[in-house]
């Protein structure tokens, strides 16, 4: 792709024209110690102030640890904000569409219907597998998003990085690449392409590895000229103080973390052959995700079994290629014994 020409091409017209949002503290570069510009209240500091609207102290703390330049990273409130922006920037309601690669993260069909932009669907493979063909066959001049989650909610894969490559190289559009779920996976993911491949963007998230789905902050990486134009639509002050001190806190401990993904990566790796042992569970696929997807022999009343005890998993039965399936988060040691105990209860 050249750069600036094909992703300028990319962005809707009323993108390209708007004048974004613009407060005092965009126009100052400084230290100031007098705020009289904003309307807010002298008192309750430092709550009282609105949040850095670029989070700069944020963006090179998440740039340093990833390797990126601080132009490339996007910050929303989740990344569905992210995944939003991205429709309202290049998708034209009526005219454009996106394509999904089913079974995946529902959202991509809720922004798409928000949006009022059509959505292709491409099935995976029956093993789960990604079909580059099938999706570079579904492309055509007005397709302004693809969207690959890898590690894939809810089949728990990793896609084949050839296949993934040949539709970045294959197309003339955006291909967003989910990484919610990377931090558990043997895969090193696509950041590292970054800086070559100007049709990318990466999404990622302190929801999972981190601890923090509470602070609700996703992170998207992409081409600085992309960013920017994102930047232009986002509300001023998307992240707020609160998510923006915890989250720098957190970055500042990457050992708990890692601590806390080899827990996680442990109690998967038993919790699947406990399920194995399992009379009604017909498969437990391999995961490079934080949860596990089971093939059971009855899967609805499985699922009412454990919510009449309070354990809460996930039916995924009625979602194409995932007949027969449920989808169950690796919680802490306790909570998974607590479930393995119930389910031996239902195979008795």
């Amino acid at each position: 792709m050249t750069e600036s020409r094909n992703i300028s091409r990319l962005v809707r017209k009323n993108i390209l024209e708007m004048k974004p949002y613009s407060s005092a503290r965009d126009e100052f570069s400084g230290s100031a110690s007098v705020f009289l510009d904003a309307n807010e209240n002298p008192f309750n500091s430092p709550l009282n102030r609105y949040p850095d609207p670029h989070q700069v102290r944020l963006k090179q703390r998440i740039a340093e640890l990833r390797g990126l330049r601080v132009e490339q990273v996007f910050l929303g409130n989740g990344s569905d904000e992210g995944i939003d922006v991205l429709f309202r920037v290049l998708c034209e309601p009526g005219r454009d569409h996106v394509i999904t690669v089913d079974p995946t993260y529902g959202m991509y069909a809720v922004c798409a219907e928000i949006n009022g932009v059509e959505r292709r669907s491409v099935l995976l493979n029956s093993d789960f597998s990604l079909d580059p063909e099938a999706v570079l066959a579904a492309v055509d001049e007005h397709t302004r998003l693809i969207f690959l989650c890898s590690p894939n909610n809810p089949t728990s894969n990793s896609y084949d990085r050839a296949s993934v490559l040949k539709i970045l190289d294959g197309v003339d559009c955006m291909v967003v690449v989910d990484e919610a779920y990377i931090d558990f996976s043997r895969d090193p993911g696509f950041l590292s392409l970054l800086n070559e491949t100007t049709n990318l963007v990466v999404l990622q998230t302190l929801s999972k590895a981190w601890g923090l789905a509470g602070i609700r902050l996703g992170m998207l990486f992409a081409h600085p000229q992309l960013v920017e134009y994102l930047s232009r639509v986002k509300y001023p002050y998307n992240v707020n103080e609160l998510t923006i001190k915890a989250a720098i806190e957190a970055l500042d401990d990457t050992a708990r973390t890692k601590k806390w993904v080899n827990q996680i990566l442990n109690e998967r790796s038993s919790m699947a052959k406990q399920l194995e042992s399992l009379a009604f569970v017909r498969q437990v696929f391999a995961s490079d995700a934080n949860f596990l997807l089971i093939r059971v022999d009855d899967p609805a009343a499985l699922y009412q079994f454990l919510m009449n005890r309070g354990i809460i998993i996930r039916d995924r039965s009625r979602v194409p290629l995932c007949e027969g399936c449920l989808r169950i988060t690796i919680g802490s040691r306790e909570e998974n014994t607590e479930l393995i105990k119930a389910l031996k209860n239902f195979q008795s």
